[in-house]
């Protein structure tokens, strides 16, 4: 069993849980800020030094798009620079979150998508972009044609991979947990075609967190995952252990989207009952704090992750 981290004070109390979807990435971060206020040069920049790096460069054009303003910014870009497949792809993105808020038709924004990966066929983005749509406004088999699309592409794309367990995780709500659910077989394939070392070892925890606020949702689980026994079950303890020791041996800790899989871990440990393992965890998190899974079923993600935090370390992050 990992100890727990001795007391830190790596936490300051203004910034101590940052619900940023940028997580860790700080040049990202200054870069979305330049757009907002219409600076897209700088969106230019980091765009082209993330080059091929597709975990990566999902995670800033989903992060940029997120922005209610970037829809007319990269509208901007891609008027000024109509041959850029970077300006395309944020303008995708964009579209697609602008289609979400009901700001316009879903329709417009999938042929955004489709534009965009005409431009640039090697990347794996504006296919995500579309999975992002489509998890919300797609069939069944649309997601799985998008993520087919995404997957062909990049075969461990990490955002894409999440996206299907939460898709996957809702289907048969109603219906009492179980380990042949379509969820776990999907996680369980897709990590073992990962292979040691990659962090879609973790997916299989995703998975299991995923079906929890689905059959919480539907009223089989307690709407408080502390009272929930559904991190107690033998296959529920088997898959955590795994995903824990990969985590604690896999060396890549430039992973863009880490950060999501560890607040997933540490969740999972702190419901297990393993206070010890989650510590370490929270400890790896810092103050990077995602809003899933700490917000499932429908909680306020800062209190349920200051108190597991609290519990686990005795740090009191108030």
């Amino acid at each position: 069993m990992t100890p727990p981290p001795p007391p830190w004070g790596g936490f300051r109390k203004r910034d101590a849980l940052r619900l940023d979807p940028a997580l860790d990435d700080a040049e990202l971060a200054g870069v979305r800020d330049a757009l907002t206020q219409g600076r897209w040069a700088e969106t230019r920049e980091l765009l082209a030094g993330t080059g091929q790096d597709w975990d990566r460069r999902g995670h800033r054009l989903v992060v940029l798009g997120r922005e209610p303003t970037s829809a007319a910014w990269a509208e901007e870009w891609r008027l000024a620079e109509p041959d850029s497949v970077d300006a395309a792809a944020l303008h995708a993105c964009a579209r697609v979150f602008h289609a979400l808020r009901g700001k316009e038709d879903p329709g417009s924004a999938r042929a955004a998508c489709r534009a965009a990966a005409r431009m640039y066929p090697a990347d794996p983005t504006p296919w995500l972009a579309l999975l992002i749509l489509v998890r919300h406004t797609g069939t069944d088999e649309e997601r799985l044609q998008v993520f087919d699309q995404v997957r062909g592409r990049h075969r461990e794309h990490h955002h894409a991979h999440h996206l299907m367990a939460a898709s996957l995780a809702e289907s048969r709500q109603a219906d009492r947990d179980d380990p042949f659910h379509e969820v776990y077989d999907f996680a369980s394939w897709a990590a073992e075609q990962a292979g040691a070392g990659s962090p879609l070892s973790a997916l299989p925890v995703v998975a299991h967190t995923e079906r929890y606020r689905a059959l919480a949702r539907a009223g089989v689980e307690p709407p408080d995952p502390a009272r929930s026994g559904h991190w107690k079950s033998r296959r529920a303890r088997q898959v955590m252990k795994a995903a824990f020791d990969c985590w604690l041996e896999w060396g890549c800790e430039e992973h863009p989207r880490r950060l999501v899989d560890l607040n997933f871990l540490a969740h999972a440990k702190y419901h297990e009952g393993r206070p010890w393992e989650a510590a370490a965890l929270f400890h790896r998190i810092g103050r990077h704090v995602t809003r899933a899974p700490w917000c499932y079923p429908d909680l306020d993600p800062r209190a349920a992750y200051r108190a597991a935090h609290t519990a686990a370390t005795g740090a009191d992050l108030r």
